[in-house]
């Protein structure tokens, strides 16, 4: 059993540097143009600088959100953390770490919703590229979303011994 809950702390601190990584990196899609490769994430246009990434008025509302979402996941991520380290010491024995799996359960959501919004609305759109492909962030952010939803799970149907 403490080996288990070892391996679930361990995945869930890979889970929030994970999201730390996704949300702050600006690699979300990669683009290639005959200036060179281009990167899009969620704050900055990188080609071979950063600026402010450009977006017209009827998506910049879909950007804040996924911004919004993403930077609740981490907040929802780190307090779920907290929250298991907490129940670890002060639950009694037997009682299962409910509050830990809800708040691991309402990240997944944060990144399922914020996730989901960028693929529907940003997916394959780099600016002044020709082509393009999904980029390290993207990837990192469904990962993410398949750990939570594991971690959160195991942490409801796990006891305290």
């Amino acid at each position: 059993m403490l080996v288990l809950l070892a391996g679930i702390f361990v995945v869930h601190i890979a889970t929030v540097i994970m999201l730390f990584v996704s949300t702050i990196a600006n690699v979300w899609m990669v683009g290639y143009s005959n200036l060179g490769t281009a990167s899009s994430g969620l704050w900055l246009l990188c080609n071979k600088t950063c600026e402010q990434l450009p977006v017209n008025s009827r998506d910049e509302a879909s950007l804040k959100a996924v911004q919004a979402f993403m930077i609740l996941s981490i907040i929802f991520s780190v307090i779920a953390l907290v929250m298991f380290i907490v129940q670890l010491f002060t639950l009694e024995k037997g009682k299962r770490f409910y509050i830990t799996g809800a708040i691991m359960l309402v990240c997944w959501l944060c990144i399922l919703i914020g996730v989901s919004i960028y693929t529907a609305r940003f997916a394959g759109k780099v600016p002044e590229s020709t082509s393009s492909h999904h980029g390290y962030c993207f990837i990192l952010a469904w990962i993410c979303f398949c750990f939570s939803f594991i971690i959160g799970i195991l942490y409801l149907v796990l006891r305290k011994k």
